[in-house]
């Protein structure tokens, strides 16, 4: 009987998938594994662990969505009308009804068609990454950053530049550091607001300074609001499709935060582009394509959203972001009471906030 070891087979792994850039998820599993397993010979039992890397609150009672999102989703699967396969961008009713939800903070009015579904914010990601990864190309991404940007176009073969964020300006953009990195090559401008994973809040003034700066670069910014409006500082959320006159934009986000449900995996990628660039440049094609070749956000969840959007009360926002608040106020004057510990700046939005280890 042949020794299976031995021969030398055919296939393998893919070394692009073991080599990527690593991932939150990847990090986390890394860390929890040196702390159940350590490498030292010696047998421990599972340490105590409090978990501060993932922005999911949903085992807390006080983070649970509101009832009347659960009811939608009951209704359309009792509908029996979201058993079927999803045409490409995604069932019409819920693109509608997004387009009208984003709407409501822009000048311009968004349409069914500018709406395209994705299995969460982290879908939205992988497409336009995807769509912008021609050879030769790079793409500008924030430090600090989220990870998952960075994992993609590592896989992707995309190269990627970062800029600073400037914690002594509340974790404005370093404008100067954009125009110096830019070239011909230069797919995309990226921006996360609110920020993950700083907890800050861009001002209107400094978001049309960086339409400004893109437009002048010639190039087009992707901003990631997965966090859109879960803001409880004295900077209100301005979304960055306000200044799509200025410049285009991609706007992406999900319910995933917002409605506290991440695992319902309902996200989208939106167009900002009154002047129809995305078409010309064929931008919009190439997010076609994909989503064609690629798997849906849940049909059910898809047709629960119109109702959603429409039934879920301003209270139980508002109840969720005062939490937010509180918490955030207790975690930054706990912060100063330790001594390795500093916090740049005050966090004010998304689930986050980003702390300093310094020598003592």
């Amino acid at each position: 009987m042949e020794n299976g070891s031995q021969r030398k087979w055919q296939f393998g792994g893919n070394e692009e998938l073991n080599s990527a850039a690593i991932s939150v998820r990847g990090a986390l599993a890394m860390l929890m594994n040196n702390v159940n397993n350590p490498d030292d010979g010696d047998h421990h039992p599972q340490r105590p662990t409090i978990m501060l890397g993932c922005g999911d609150p949903t085992e807390f009672r006080s983070f649970w969505t509101t009832q009347s999102a659960v009811d939608a989703v009951t209704d359309a699967l009792q509908s029996f009308k979201f058993n079927s396969y999803c045409p490409t961008g995604g069932v019409l009713e819920a693109r509608r009804a997004i387009a009208e939800y984003l709407s409501r903070d822009l000048s311009h009015k968004l349409l069914a068609e500018d709406v395209y579904l994705t299995g969460g914010c982290t879908q939205a990601i992988e497409i336009m990454v995807s769509v912008l990864a021609r050879p030769g190309s790079n793409i500008l991404l924030p430090r600090p950053g989220y990870p998952q940007y960075e994992a993609r176009a590592s896989f992707d073969h995309l190269e990627v530049r970062h800029y600073y964020l400037l914690p002594e300006k509340g974790w404005e953009v370093d404008l100067d550091a954009v125009e110096a990195l830019v070239d011909h090559n230069t797919t995309a401008i990226v921006i996360i607001n609110p920020s993950n994973p700083c907890g800050n809040v861009f001002t209107y003034q400094h978001l049309e300074k960086i339409a400004e700066t893109a437009k002048k670069l010639s190039n087009f910014v992707i901003s990631d609001e997965v966090y859109g409006h879960l803001t409880f500082g004295s900077n209100p959320f301005v979304p960055m499709g306000k200044f799509s006159s200025t410049v285009p934009v991609i706007t992406l986000g999900s319910i995933s935060k917002t409605w506290i449900v991440p695992g319902w995996k309902l996200g989208w990628i939106v167009k900002n582009d009154p002047k129809g660039i995305f078409d010309k440049t064929r931008i919009v094609d190439s997010i076609k394509n994909y989503l064609d070749i690629t798997t849906d956000p849940a049909a059910f969840i898809q047709g629960a959203i119109p109702q959603i959007f429409e039934r879920t009360k301003e209270t139980f926002f508002s109840n969720i972001i005062g939490i937010m608040k509180e918490a955030a106020d207790v975690v930054y004057e706990m912060i100063k009471e330790i001594p390795c510990l500093t916090c740049p700046h005050k966090p004010q939005g998304s689930m986050v906030v980003l702390v300093k280890l310094i020598n003592t």
